[in-house]
Parts: C-alpha cells; structure tokens; sequence
C-alpha cells in the first residue's frame, strides 16, 4: 500500500487524473490525503467533489478555505466572489450530497502510526497536537450542528489574531478556521498577519513562516499542509508543502508519505486562473 499527499486541486479534475495516472493510483491498495481547496477557481468544482467522494475510504481530506466559502455560499451566508466558479456546485442536482458530504471533513487528520499530520494552512505556534485536535473538534462540531448557517455568517474576518485559551464564541472559532484554512505568516509573539500572502522574503521584517516561528509548540510534528502556492513545494522545518500552483497555470503535485524517502511527483496544469 502507497500513501500519497496531493496538494490543493481547486477545481481542476483533469490534471488530478493525470497525476493519479502516473502514482498509478489504485483505490483497492492505495490511499491519498488531500490538502483541502478541492473546490473553485478551476473549472470542474463538482466534479472533483464527485470523484473524492467516490473515493470513500482510500481519501482523507481536509477543509481549505475555499471549501468553506462554498459551503457559506451554498447556505446564504455570503455573496459570490468576482473570481468564484462553484456554480457547478451550487447548481448540481446532487448538491445536497455534496455539500453535506463536504461538511463532514475535519480540519485536521493525524496518522499516529505514519507519523504525519495534514492540516490545509497551518498551526498557530502555540498550539501542540492535543490543543489543535480539540480546537479542530470545536468548530467541527458547529459547522455540522444546527448553529451551521450562524457560523458561516461570523466566519469571515482578520481578527482576532492571536490565540488566547480564554477566547469564546464567534471570536475563537473565526481565529481556529483562520489558522487551520488561511494561515501564512506569525510575528515571534504568534500573532497572525493575514494580509501576507507572497513567498518568503517579501514579508515584513518581523514576520515568520508559521512553520519558523521560534519555539512553535508543533516541532515535533511532521506537518503536511497545502494552501501557499507563492511558497511552492517545501520539505524543510519538519513540514511538507504540496500547494504548487495548479489553478495558476503551474503543478499539482503528490508526495509519497510511506517509507523512509520522500518522493514528489508533478504534473503540469494548464492556466485557469490569472495571477493578481
């Protein structure tokens, strides 16, 4: 049995089967963790989710931000983005099965006996894996309760950004999706600056990769995590990013999780999306 990370795949179905053409993906002995941002900006959002799905038990993913928005989208709790392209969702006859089916993934899966942990964005440095599996667990919960829609609607936002135990809710569960969907960049106290998006060296001087933060309580993890497609593959710091640009036109590439060495695998993906 293989064990295969992909990164964010937004949509774009064709080159998720090339990929899985050349892993020679088998779902009888195979299995893939996928990063989250399954959907939007590519042009076949429904059906990746139709096809991971499918999938059952041989995929595990995660909640990206994207997928979030769908979902927010779907309920009314937000309007369309100028670059959004989930109507394919929204209008599908299977739409229910979808969405609901997408309501159901966790924000993190830890593997204790393969030694990984896959989250889409990021952990705050002060969380350890039990803090970050509770907090998870928290805003599961009420993404999959009655109190969904509310949820949704407080979901959205830059604050507050930086984590303290005695936050309570809205203001917490916005800054756990934050972390887990949209985290890039902490200064050394561990707040959190959403307003960085580019590849490392073009931050503020006061700024870390969430992965570098000094004395993050996560270090000892090995980390696997999508999202950051300016930082492109990294496999360093004891973290693995898998997001390479598949909807602008770059990759979408797998990892082999299993064994001693990691082995990366890309296909190249036509152009979607323009940048800026």
């Amino acid at each position: 049995m293989a064990v295969y990370a992909i990164g964010d795949i937004q949509g774009c179905y064709e080159p998720l089967q090339a990929l899985l053409r050349k892993i020679r993906f088998d779902p009888a002995r195979d299995r893939l963790w996928f990063t989250g941002d399954l959907v939007n900006r590519g042009p076949q959002s429904a059906q990746v989710l139709r096809f991971v799905r499918g999938l059952g038990r041989s995929a595990i993913t995660v909640l990206g931000n994207h997928d979030l928005h769908a979902l927010a989208r779907a309920a009314g709790a937000t309007s369309g983005k100028y670059r959004d392209t989930i109507d394919d969702i929204l209008h599908a006859p299977d739409r229910e099965e979808l969405l609901g089916w997408l309501r159901e993934r966790p924000l993190l899966h830890h593997d204790s006996d393969l030694g990984f942990t896959l989250v889409h964005a990021g952990l705050l440095p002060q969380w350890d894996l039990a803090v970050a599996q509770a907090c998870a667990r928290e805003v599961e919960t009420v993404l999959r309760g009655v109190a969904a829609i509310d949820f949704f609607s407080a979901m959205y936002g830059d604050k507050p950004n930086r984590w303290d135990e005695r936050l309570s809710g809205w203001e917490r569960l916005r800054l756990i999706v934050n972390a887990f969907t949209r985290l890039r960049y902490c200064d050394r106290d561990g707040r959190v600056d959403l307003s960085e998006q580019g590849p490392l060296g073009t931050q503020a001087r006061d700024l870390f990769p969430w992965f570098q933060v000094p004395g993050r309580n996560s270090v000892t993890l090995r980390l696997v995590f999508g999202h950051w497609a300016s930082l492109g593959i990294w496999n360093a710091d004891g973290v693995i990013g898998l997001d390479s640009g598949c909807v602008w036109g770059n990759a979408l590439t797998a990892v082999r999780l299993d064994g001693a060495a990691r082995e990366f695998i890309s296909v190249s993906c036509p152009r979607v999306q323009a940048l800026g």
